[in-house]
């Protein structure tokens, strides 16, 4: 797998990163619902096995668990070492409460969300880092699992209570039937290439030479399968723009 110079740094990172948000499991003020600590590990071992160089967690993630399924992970991992990337800013109590805690640290930790129906950064942050040479990994490449194929009517509506998710307008109506639209759009254009809907979308957005990397999740070994490879998926022009105009008609409101 190709890796990436990030930034101005010394660091070579491969385009696909292995997403620990979800592993933090349930409970907390973002969680995705429960998860299984046996399948996280075995879904970093297979991405690691893909060749992916790089793991993203976050200390809030499941309030502290996250972390410590990815140490667990390594601990077992007898391959190369991968880089772990962590994060700050939100913090919580006893109580489970989080809040943000900002400090210059903190602030050189950002990370911006970037999907073909979240691209607010085109605007001015990705500009910028592209002339200052300011490597950025972005997030949620494919929208919270919106745009992998796996998202439907009947799931976003029985998404367990404490998933975030369930407060995201764009997994509510009317944005959700646009958004699956969009998604059999991507379908068709993954199919020419033998692809998954959710690897266009995490093509698409490392199309971007700002964007050094996108940070991936995978809940077991098979989703880890089917998306740590979308790094080698070129679009071609044609593509970009066809689903550019997808997207221009989900975005629509």
């Amino acid at each position: 797998m190709e890796a990436r110079k990030l930034g101005n740094s010394d660091l070579k990172i491969t385009p696909v990163g292995f997403g620990a948000w979800a592993l933090g499991g349930g409970g907390w003020e973002f969680a995705w619902g429960p998860q299984n600590d046996a399948d996280s590990i075995a879904a970093i071992h297979r991405a690691l096995d893909l060749g992916v160089n790089w793991i993203d967690t976050a200390a809030v993630y499941g309030l502290g668990h996250s972390e410590e399924v990815v140490a667990r992970t390594l601990k077992e991992w007898r391959g190369p070492r991968p880089y772990v990337f962590t994060k700050c800013v939100l913090v919580w109590n006893e109580k489970g409460t989080i809040w943000r805690q900002f400090s210059p640290a903190s602030i050189r930790s950002l990370q911006p969300p970037y999907s073909i129906i979240r691209r607010q950064i085109e605007a001015e942050t990705l500009p910028y880092c592209k002339k200052q040479v300011i490597g950025v990994i972005s997030y949620a490449p494919m929208a919270s699992v919106l745009l992998t194929g796996a998202m439907t009517r009947e799931r976003a509506a029985t998404l367990p209570p404490d998933d975030f998710r369930t407060r995201n307008p764009e997994f509510r109506e009317p944005r959700l039937s646009k958004n699956i639209e969009l998604v059999e759009r991507l379908r068709k254009v993954g199919a020419r290439h033998g692809r998954m809907p959710g690897e266009v979308a995490i093509s698409w957005t490392l199309r971007y030479p700002a964007i050094t990397g996108a940070i991936v999740g995978a809940r077991n070994a098979k989703q880890s399968e089917g998306v740590m490879r979308a790094g080698e998926l070129k679009l071609t022009t044609e593509e970009i723009a066809e689903i550019e105009g997808a997207a221009a008609l989900a975005t629509a409101r």
